[in-house]
């Protein structure tokens, strides 16, 4: 006798259920996707306890026609498709037809509709077979009741009522996120905790989006996002993605969604993570809200029975379309990115709170004194920086006076004064800016030392007299094993003698940094990464490196020209919001938070 034999129904379901119902949260991301396949506008959704009490959810989308009610606790059968080729293309959040079935398994459910061509509403429960009339105006109403009252076991494996609470609402959060035309409600135990309304008509898409995600993400991601809005072929990536200010300790602010589906995708986070790589110091993660369009038949959403992972026909190419969209929006200039394109969600400018960002980041402010530069270097900065470091100098033109018209002003307007040895003050046409002169310079010069090593080898100065420097034994061995690498990044470094060190030359664009401090920091990190590496994964660590060693340092007293010629740079170059660790370069203070400050208008 044979010892293979098919399952029952009831186990077939059950062994589904655990599937796609994890906890009372997957029946919620289950019954929404429902609704608003029919087309919903508006959705209440009630909760009690967490969800493992109850689950109701009220719509008023098209509705059920009495005929087909019983269909719909049925395992497999779905209105949505219907052949090979509309799987291949699904457009629909649901479609495989047995998320009701599988509740229905573990769950006592009740689902009650109305159809537009029917008098009145029918209701079926999954304790019974025959439907019956029920009292509804229209849409549908779908309650789930005791989840896992059949099987206890699985029962005891759900977390604290708050924690199922705290899932069902990050479900409904990403649902509106992906919807901002459709009205939602959410209410726990009786007290309401939701409310979001619909569209505004009138008002353009972006601006509703906006309006959305301001309600779900909140205020303090604002000051921070940059939008975006960018097409390729049959690609086309829109949202929102946060400068490093807005860093995150955790993955609680990522939001990707493909057709409208929220995904957790490891190619798309790769692509992301791959596109902060140089403004975010790694510990940190991004914050965005991102829409990745393409056609149906290019991704099989068929991969998981949640939907919550996918797989693209054209992996690479997605991967690629992703990270450049996100680099070049994250890289632009201050200049353009102070006008981000209309077409995109609407955001305001990056000008982040001083205080507000002191108090998210406990970032110091000081930076400790440098050595003095060496003989060799010319003392004056604007003498070193205009063909070394690409900061124009005291040759540049005269600063216009603060008095211009500030509707010619530049973003970051004109120096006023130094602070401290460390900030260049400025006033423009939204009121004062304040930047860090040394993380500014870092980030110019890093951005050159980029450009220069990708059109080759860099330009080289020889220096008149070699520089001598004691070294140990380690640094020694570092210096002549990683002769190549030393040359690729513009150095000449030779052994003076048993331990003695000799530099010769070094880039350019760093003639007025600190020659000693460099070296020694590139042969640290020279010895850590074989030479092999450091050409393709570290080769951008180390021109970090040599960019923090050649920066103007703290304490550096600029005349006015050169302070304005260190803004103007700024605004010209790429990701010049932050530093190379991720900090910020400047901050704005606008006229109505100085006023605030000074109790003006009381």
């Amino acid at each position: 006798m044979g010892i293979i034999k098919p399952l029952p129904e009831l186990l077939i379901s059950q062994i589904a259920a655990g599937e796609v119902v994890e906890r009372p949260a997957s029946v919620l991301k289950e019954l929404l996707e429902n609704s608003l396949d029919a087309g919903a506008t508006r959705i209440d959704v009630q909760l009690e306890e967490g969800g493992v009490r109850l689950i109701r959810v009220v719509d008023d989308g098209s509705g059920i026609v009495p005929d087909d009610l019983p269909f719909a606790l049925a395992r497999h059968a779905t209105s949505k498709i219907a052949s090979l080729a509309d799987l291949e293309r699904v457009g629909s959040y649901g479609f495989r037809g047995e998320a009701l079935a599988s509740i229905a398994s573990v769950a006592r459910v009740s689902i009650a509709s109305r159809h537009a061509s029917q008098s009145h509403a029918f209701r079926l429960r999954s304790e019974a077979d025959a439907v019956e009339p029920a009292a509804l105006a229209g849409g549908t109403v779908i309650e789930v009741a005791d989840l896992y009252f059949n099987t206890p076991a699985r029962r005891k494996f759900l977390k604290t009522e708050a924690t199922e609470f705290a899932h069902c609402d990050e479900v409904l959060r990403r649902m509106a996120l992906a919807r901002p035309d459709v009205a939602f409600t959410l209410s726990h135990n009786g007290s309401a905790k939701r409310r979001l309304a619909s569209a505004v008509p009138g008002n353009t898409a972006a601006h509703n989006f906006s309006r959305r995600a301001r309600e779900i993400i909140g205020e303090d991601f604002f000051p921070h996002a940059r939008p975006l809005n960018v097409t390729a072929g049959p690609l086309r990536l829109s949202g929102l993605a946060a400068l490093p200010a807005y860093s995150r300790s955790g993955r609680d602010e990522q939001y990707f969604f493909v057709n409208g589906r929220y995904v957790r995708d490891k190619l798309l986070t790769h692509a992301a993570r791959q596109a902060w790589a140089d403004i975010l110091h790694g510990a940190r993660h991004p914050a965005y809200v991102l829409f990745l369009e393409l056609d149906p038949a290019g991704v099989d959403v068929n991969v998981h029975p949640a939907k919550t992972e996918v797989r693209f026909r054209d992996a690479r190419g997605i991967h690629q379309f992703v990270f450049h969209a996100l680099q070049r929006t994250l890289a632009a200039p201050l200049s353009s990115a102070a006008s981000p394109a209309e077409a995109a969600p609407a955001a305001p400018a990056y000008v982040p709170s001083a205080f507000s960002y002191a108090r998210q980041s406990g970032l110091g402010v000081g930076e400790p004194a440098a050595r003095p530069y060496l003989e060799f270097a010319r003392a004056a900065f604007a003498d070193a920086a205009c063909p070394q470091s690409g900061i124009p100098g005291t040759q540049s033109a005269p600063a216009p006076t603060v008095s211009q018209h500030e509707e010619t002003s530049p973003l970051l307007g004109y120096a006023i004064a130094q602070l401290h040895g460390v900030y260049i003050l400025a006033q423009n046409a939204n009121g004062m800016a304040l930047v860090d002169m040394h993380a500014a310079h870092e980030r110019i010069l890093y951005e050159k030392l980029k450009q220069s090593l990708d059109a080759g080898p860099p330009a080289t100065q020889t220096l008149l007299v070699p520089l001598l420097l004691s070294a140990s034994e380690a640094e020694m061995a570092t210096a002549g094993e990683q002769q190549e690498a030393l040359a690729l990044l513009g150095f000449a470094v030779t052994a003076a003698g048993p331990r003695q060190l000799a530099v010769r030359s070094l880039p350019a664009l760093l003639a007025g940094g600190n020659p000693v401090d460099l070296v020694r920091s590139l042969l640290r990190d020279l010895a850590e990464h074989p030479a092999s590496r450091v050409v393709e994964t570290q080769r951008n660590e180390l021109l970090a490196t040599m960019a923090c060693h050649g920066a103007v340092r703290a304490h550096r007293l600029l005349s006015l020209p050169e302070m304005n010629a260190l803004l103007r740079q700024m605004e010209e170059t790429e990701r010049a919001d932050q530093c190379n660790h991720g900090r910020p370069t400047w901050v704005q203070l606008s006229m109505a938070e100085l006023d605030k400050l000074f109790m003006r208008g009381r």
